[in-house]
Parts: C-alpha cells; structure tokens; sequence
C-alpha cells in the first residue's frame, strides 16, 4: 500500500508538472494584425513592435537579414532588443528610425515576420470613393492595370467593425497583399494610382492602410473625446451603448424586412404563372412599351411604384456569336436587379452602384434572336435606369446595342421597403473599430476622401473634419500629422438643383485647409461623372495627391 500510495503522489506530481509546462510551451507571443507577414513599416520614424504575452514573460524582437539595415551597420540597431510583459500581459518595444529598405525578417520569441519592408506607409481613409477598388475601374485603365505588378507596394484593407463601448486594441484577421495581378483588384484605386506615382517617383516601398467604408458620414470616425464639442453627436453615441439594445432593434428589422421581402416574392405574378415571365417562350406580346429611360414605367402618375418591374427585350444577335460565351452590359440600375437570357440566369446585384457586368456563359446566345429579361426591385423612391452608361452585348470585339423600345410590365406593387437602422454609421463607432487598433503604428500621413454622406449637414462639416484631424493627430502623437483632403468630385446633371450643394461642401472642405496647416485640397471636382457618385478616373486624382505630397517633402527639404 505504501508503495502504492507513493507511486501516485510521484505519478501526480509527474502530471502536474508536465501539465504546468504543456501550459507554458502554448503560452506564444501574440502580434496585432498589422504585425504580420508583408508589412511595411515607416522609414525615418521610430518604430514600436507590440503585442501580448503572458505577464512576466520575456520578448525578444530583432531583425534578420544576411545584408543587415544600413542602421544595424552604423550601430543605431541593435541585434536584439528585450523586454517584459506587464501585469495585463502587453509589451512594446520601440526600434530606431531605419530608412527604407528591405526586405527583412523580424523575430519576435519564436516567431517570425518575414517579408518585411521599411518605406512609406500612408493611412487612407474616408467613404466609397476611397474604398472603391480597382476592380471597379478596369473599364478605364484594363491594359494599365494588367501589365503592372510591384512587390514593392502593399495594402492592407481594414475589415469592416465598429463599436460603441471603447477603443480596441486589436483588429479582426487582416492581411498585408502585395501588388500582383491577383491581389490588385482588392486594392483601393485611388491608393493604387497614388503609390504607383510615388514608386515610380522614388522607389520607396509604399504601404498602404485602407480604413475605409462606403456612405459612413464623418462624425463614426472620430473619438468620443474629439466629439464632444458636439454634444447631439455624442448623446447620439450614448444610445448605442447597450448592446441588448442594438440587438432587439436589429432582430426586429430584419424579421419587417424579411416579411417585405416574402410579400414582394408572394405577389409577383412574373414568378407564379405557369409559364415564368422570365422563360425564352413567354408571350409579352401585350405589355407595355416603354423605354428603359423613360420617367413613366416608375411612376403612378404622382408616386414612384416600387416593388417588382419586369421588362424583355427581342435582340438579334449575328451568325457569328452562336454558342460563344459574351458580356452584358446593363449600366447601373435603381436598386436591385435580376437578368435572365433566354430564360437563364446570368446574374444579380442587389444595390443601385455597381456597374451591371454579366457574363452569358457560352451555348446561351444562338444566332438570331434572343430575349433579354430584367427583373428590377425597388425599394423606395423612383426607380430608374441610369443614364449615359453601356447597355449592350459585347463578343469578339463586337456589340449590340441594348438601347431603344422594350416591354414592361409590373409584377407586384409594395409599398417602401422598412428602413434598416446603420448602426455603423454612428458617431465614434468607426473610430473604435476602424481607427483605434492602428494607433500604434507610424504613419507618413493620411489621404481623406469623405464628405458625400455629410452633404445635408455641410454647414458644420468645416468644424467636424477640423475636429476629426485634431483628434488624430493627438491619438497618433503625430501633431503635424499631413492630411491630403479630396475635393468633392463633380456629380448630378447641369440642371439639378442640388448641385448646389454639393459645390458649398467643396467650400467648406476648402476651408478646412486653409485654417489647418499640414493639410492640402486635392482638386477633383473636374474629375466627376454627372451620372456616377464613383468616378472612374481614380488615376489622374492618384497623380494629383501624390504630385502633393512631393512638392511638400521637397519643402522639408
């Protein structure tokens, strides 16, 4: 029994201690998501290295290369640098300027960060014309874009995350893509064409942070403590702080939408009838004719009809294109849309701004003629076909055109969809999620480009985005931090009214750069399309920013 007894106070204590080390041995070193393989850090700025640990335990960060930083060789870097987690478990460590180079692999413990450059590294930030990505401009600039690849450039999208409690510390998984031809379409266009410019320029590395979400206004990417001189803002904030409240607001949002959407599904006679009106051999013989364009179809007379709207057209298609695969196109349609070609489904958007590019898969079209048919969804509001953009059938360099007589018909009247609460584009919440986790890391400066969300409330918007660059260069410790400010592009016909308005918001942002130092405006208002809030020509405002930004180093200079 002794020996028994003995034999399982040695074999506990055996278990604990291997327990106690399995502990310690998956006790790693934890990094951000901006620490990660790719990354370019900023040159000539000091450089701070963090993340988690256990507390008490030891971090050791160094830079590997077999042709070392020029730093390391004059003695300014050291091998190896060491420091101690805290009580809550963080560490930092802040390196010495470097300039660019790389690139370099930085070790922290056990772990490696590899592929890592030292250049410049600029935060761009703002709406939809910042966040549109090349793959929306390659109508423009397609041979530009397919004969460019640069390893030497990088971008890092932010991931969409807001929050009304506090400041994070961290953002969900993220990852630095180098310029190829299979990351570039993800990137932003405007910072593509800008670091494209400035590489060509100088051949410094150029990483961009793209912190950016379409139709946020400009009060969700400021913090609590630069809001408060707005105190409607910031009470608007204080609502959003129960989480229990936000999630009954949302359930009961998506169940009034749900059932919009089931009544609208439920009465479209187009889906119902024996034969759907969307088939090859449906007789539409006696619709309505109308134009895509016209201002009736939409309308009761007095009131947009909103709802389901069917419309097909007969096109002949040459001997030549039988069989083959070719692309349709369908402009931009208000709001959502569903087309179907001989009674196939080639594709669907479900909001108003994308371009309508489908592809007809090969063995659709057939000599002859053949039916086109549209499905549309409208919301709330007029619904329409926009104007002065492609509608037609491309295949081997060859078009038909789209335009002209079609036939209508509606398929089930609604009334306005239920409006959905944004909470993401509340005050301050964009700001914590977005923002926050990036304050650790050195920037050269910021491209903003915003200000189409804060249109009706442009008389106070010189005052915001005052406040917003104060209160990140105070939280980026940065106080000449430069902000490149882009001009409102040109947008809506010659004769609306509400161009107007957009002009005294290119005023004021104007304003702003004349009572802030270290700011420019970026002109771009000559650079829009009346018909299209997202201008394509991304490449001559990507020039204009990046000719800015080096007339101001050569000033430094």
């Amino acid at each position: 029994m002794m020996k028994k007894t003995r034999y399982n106070k040695v074999g506990l204590g055996w278990a604990v201690l291997l327990c106690l080390c399995a502990l310690h041995a998956g006790a790693k070193v934890k990094l951000p998501a901006l620490i990660s393989d790719g990354m370019v850090l900023q040159r000539e700025q000091s450089i701070k290295v963090w993340g988690t640990a256990d507390p008490g335990e030891s971090v050791q960060i160094k830079f590997m290369k077999k042709n070392l930083p020029k730093t390391v060789q004059e003695g300014k870097l050291k091998p190896a640098y060491t420091t101690i987690a805290d009580e809550q478990g963080r560490w930092n460590v802040t390196l010495p300027a470097m300039q660019a180079g790389g690139p370099y692999v930085l070790q922290i413990n056990t772990l490696e960060v590899k592929d890592v450059l030292v250049g410049d590294v600029w935060l761009c930030s703002g709406q939809s014309n910042m966040e549109l990505p090349v793959s929306r401009v390659t109508d423009m600039f397609r041979n530009e874009i397919k004969a460019y690849s640069n390893n030497r450039i990088r971008h890092l999208k932010v991931p969409y995350t807001y929050n009304f409690h506090n400041p994070q510390n961290d953002l969900p998984k993220a990852e630095w893509k180098v310029l190829d031809q299979e990351n570039v379409g993800e990137f932003s266009a405007l910072g593509y064409f800008f670091a494209k410019a400035m590489y060509e320029k100088n051949s410094i590395p150029i990483g961009l942070i793209n912190s950016s979400w379409g139709g946020m206004p400009i009060e969700a990417w400021i913090s609590e403590e630069g809001i408060k001189e707005f105190p409607m803002y910031l009470h608007d904030k204080w609502r959003y702080e129960d989480d229990d409240y936000i999630n009954k607001v949302k359930q009961a949002e998506s169940t009034s939408q749900y059932r919009w959407m089931v009544s609208l599904y439920r009465g479209d006679i187009g889906l119902h009838e024996q034969t759907p009106w969307y088939a090859a051999n449906y007789d539409d013989s006696q619709w309505e004719k109308t134009g895509l364009f016209s201002s009736t179809w939409g309308s009761n007379g007095l009131n947009p009809v909103n709802g389901s709207h069917w419309f097909r057209k007969n096109v002949e298609i040459p001997q030549n294109w039988d069989g083959k695969e070719a692309t349709l196109r369908l402009g931009c349609i208000v709001n959502a849309d569903s087309v179907y070609v001989n009674g196939t489904f080639v594709g669907t958007t479900s909001y108003q701004y994308p371009p309508r590019i489908y592809t007809i898969p090969a063995g659709v079209l057939k000599a002859g003629k053949n039916t086109l048919t549209v499905r549309l969804i409208s919301y709330s509001g007029y619904p329409y076909f926009v104007k002065e953009k492609p509608y037609k059938i491309i295949c081997n360099n060859e078009e038909v055109s789209l335009e002209g007589e079609w036939s209508h018909r509606t398929g089930a009247e609604m009334p306005p969809s239920p409006e959905q609460t944004s909470f993401n584009s509340k005050p301050v919440c964009l700001y914590n999620g977005m923002i926050a986790p990036l304050l650790n890391y050195r920037v050269k400066g910021v491209i903003w480009y915003q200000g189409e969300s804060n249109i009706s409330r442009r008389n106070e918007y010189t005052k915001l985005l005052t406040a917003l660059i104060t209160d990140w260069r105070t939280k980026f410790n940065s106080t000449h931090l430069p902000f490149y400010i882009i001009e409102l592009a040109d947008f809506l016909a010659p004769d609306d009214p509400d161009r107007k308005a957009w002009a005294e918001m290119r005023t004021a942002q104007a304003q702003t750069t004349k009572s802030n130092r270290h700011t420019q405006l970026i002109r771009n208002s000559d650079l829009g399309e009346w018909n299209d809030i997202h201008p394509l020509d991304k490449k001559t405002l990507g020039h204009r920013v990046a000719e800015s930004v080096w007339k101001d180093m050569e000033n430094e200079n």
